[in-house]
């Protein structure tokens, strides 16, 4: 294994785990007096998450498909099945993140986990803990994924200490309301004119072992559900294909209304009877949509943990 330490987020790359790679790399850097660490991706990013790279001026962090000869931070999840190829090989130094710990390892190493609304609220932290001065574009960048993961604050995995940071980073990245600049990320990120149903889906996509099979969860989120209309019958197909090529027990999206503060959901199954039990909502033609339901980690994933690891 080589000296460089490669910090890197979880497959189908988000703007918060791609942020917190960048960022956590040069607070790394800094406080070791070191250009050791590298902030890496294990995917194609989408679309919010290259415009807020360009917007303050940061480059593309470099594509590593395979880390079976690799040091690595983790950032922004510790499951196995959402790493990079080659995990179970790697040599994994630390891990800062935001979710449900499940995570083994052979040696212990530095974990930060804390139920915040972002790994990037956490890695903000650190900066104010440690006075390490935050530059404009960098605190740009991380108020930009903390709005997207925690939908504006909206989200029920938004913490007071998350809004205190968004707070905090507004000022310094000039940015003078971050309600108003995170409906304009929330338009970028729904913007689905250029996207194929793949596209949508892999935007945001995340799969979930449990004892009774795997899932695949993919979320969207938009200020109009009707702009996702047209492309529903699309997005079921590819849905079903998914779940086919890929074993899964059930593959789903699904489309949030960030106004309305709730969700149409997508399922490919078949048996939906599992569904309904875990979400309570019927589907039609493998549709139905739920009210004030806006968050995979708090609100979904756990329902179908619960029902699905007896």
């Amino acid at each position: 294994m080589s000296g460089k330490i490669y910090i890197i987020g979880h497959k189908s790359p988000d703007l918060d785990s791609v942020a917190a790679a960048i960022a956590y790399a040069y607070f790394k850097n800094h406080i070791e007096s070191a250009d050791t660490y590298l902030p890496a991706i294990a995917g194609s990013v989408n679309k919010e998450t290259e415009y807020a790279l360009k917007r303050f001026n940061f480059d593309m962090p470099e594509l590593i498909n395979e880390i079976s000869d690799k040091t690595v931070i983790l950032v922004d999840h510790n499951e196995a099945i959402q790493s990079a190829n080659g995990i179970e090989y790697a040599k994994i130094s630390e891990i800062v993140d935001h979710h449900k710990v499940d995570f083994r390892n052979h040696e212990p190493i530095r974990i930060d986990i804390r139920p915040w609304g972002a790994t990037s609220s956490i890695i903000a932290d650190k900066f104010f803990d440690n006075k390490i001065g935050i530059e404009k574009d960098l605190a740009g960048l991380l108020l930009s994924a903390i709005l997207v993961d925690t939908v504006i604050a909206r989200s029920p995995t938004c913490t007071p200490v998350d809004v205190q940071i968004l707070d905090k980073l507004a000022p310094v990245s000039g940015i003078q309301d971050w309600k108003e600049y995170g409906l304009e990320l929330f338009k970028i990120k729904s913007s689905v004119n250029e996207l194929g149903a793949a596209g949508i889906i892999g935007s945001d996509f995340k799969d979930f072992n449990f004892k009774q099979g795997k899932v695949g969860i993919g979320q969207v989120e938009t200020v109009d559900l009707r702009e996702f209309a047209e492309k529903e019958d699309e997005i079921m197909a590819e849905l079903k294909n998914k779940r086919s090529a890929g074993g899964y027990l059930m593959v789903m999206l699904f489309i949030t209304d960030i106004i309305n503060e709730g969700s149409k959901f997508l399922v490919a199954a078949d048996d939906y009877t599992k569904f309904e039990e875990a979400m309570g909502g019927k589907l039609e033609n493998g549709k139905t949509y739920i009210e004030g339901i806006i968050s995979r980690k708090k609100q979904v994933a756990p329902k179908f943990a619960e029902l699905l690891d007896k």
